[in-house]
């Protein structure tokens, strides 16, 4: 390993000797030096953040500002603003000039961490960047230069984004100029257990108790799971064990109730096969999908007792989706009949069409007034912006 190399995980706190960590470092190192925009790609968790750090403290930026930008954590109305300022007047709330982050970085670095968010128009101003070093203020005429640094993030695969028209094909290659790939922990078997003993003693440090460690049984348990949540999610679990138990050996047993272990049989809706896992925006979605398999079930519950009985339904049971026959062992007892019993239909709405139904609702409530649709859906304005367009409900 390079003595350089080192020295940068010591400076930063980077933990592990996995052969991709290493050729991350080593690129992020080799790049520093020049002005060229670097794009870093790498699961939720694995640690992008940190790159970028070291990209701008091994740079002749390293004076200048740095500044970092979660690209999806602010509403599509606003991002403009933030990101290249504005003129006093030029929208409702505008009462003073404001300095975007490209003015307030000039000569230094930004980091722009979930760059796959980034709404269309954006990205043509954010070419136009990269391109001639210049932009313009929201509500402004005026063209102000800029000397910045860009290093971009993403878990997306823009490649597929680029494909779907959701990201533009010439800013990602403006950005992709130099790749860096940061591996999932997964793959970095031989650096789980360092990375769990570094958690350990800063939590018994912080905390002042003695450190919790791992017998050979827990050790193999840490080793065998997935850890999709990467990095952040070993340091939660790391903690949780730290401060909950008292016991500081740990073993498999312990170890299995802070690691997720959702049954295949039980939650199909959870767990799928890896090629046809989707991933979920929020714990809405999910609770979506179980709510629909619910109602499947009841369809199909429905169905069956329509053939058991030969087309004959109770009436009170047409009636009341929720009814429920006591059945008597002994004695026999003589359902209603109805004449030539409709055929039970099943009914089922997919997610795109319940979360449709349920924006235009909310819109409707609030006489379209997306800002308060939106609180009331309990999403973001850019996020509600983005499905009235893709559900075209304008």
């Amino acid at each position: 390993m390079k003595a350089d190399i080192q020295q940068i995980k010591q400076r930063f706190g980077i933990i592990g000797n996995h052969v991709g960590l290493n050729r991350a470092i080593d690129v992020a190192l080799q790049v520093a030096p020049t002005d060229l925009s670097v794009l870093i790609t790498g699961e939720s968790g694995v640690g992008k953040e940190v790159f970028p750090q070291i990209i701008h403290q091994n740079s002749a930026r390293k004076h200048g500002q740095y500044i970092a930008v979660n690209c999806g954590a602010i509403p599509e109305g606003t991002i403009d603003s933030e990101l290249f300022g504005h003129e006093k007047g030029s929208f409702t709330g505008a009462l003073a000039d404001r300095k975007g982050y490209f003015e307030v970085a000039d000569g230094g670095t930004i980091f722009l961490d979930e760059a796959g968010e980034l709404p269309l128009p954006t990205q043509a101003r954010l070419l136009r960047v990269l391109e001639t070093g210049e932009f313009i203020k929201v509500g402004s005429s005026k063209v102000q230069k800029t000397n910045v640094r860009i290093v971009a993030a993403t878990n997306v695969n823009l490649v597929q984004a680029v494909a779907d028209g959701k990201f533009r094909e010439d800013l990602y290659y403006r950005l992709n100029t130099v790749p860096i790939q940061i591996p999932p922990l997964r793959d970095r078997a031989e650096d789980i257990l360092l990375l769990f003993r570094k958690f350990a003693a800063d939590c018994a440090e912080k905390y002042r108790m003695p450190a919790v460690r791992l017998d050979d049984d827990a050790r193999q348990l840490l080793l065998s799971y997935r850890w999709p949540g990467n990095i952040r999610e070993l340091k939660n679990v790391t903690e949780r064990i730290s401060v909950i138990e008292e016991s500081r050996e740990i073993t498999a047993d312990i170890l299995r109730i802070y690691l997720p272990n959702v049954s295949v049989e039980k939650y199909p809706v959870l767990v799928k096969k890896e090629e046809e896992q989707k991933s979920f925006a929020n714990e809405r979605e999910i609770l979506y999908h179980i709510l629909f398999d619910m109602r499947k079930d009841v369809n199909d519950l429905k169905k069956l007792v329509h053939d058991i009985m030969g087309g004959n339904i109770p009436v009170e049971m047409q009636k009341n989706e929720t009814y429920a026959p006591t059945i008597h062992p002994v004695q026999t007892i003589q359902m209603p009949v109805v004449q030539k019993a409709e055929t039970v239909e099943e009914e089922s709405m997919s997610l795109e069409e319940v979360e449709k139904d349920m924006i235009r609702k909310a819109l409707e409530r609030h006489n379209g007034k997306r800002k308060k649709a939106a609180a009331d859906l309990k999403i973001s304005e850019r996020t509600l912006y983005r499905k009235i367009k893709e559900y075209n409900l304008e």
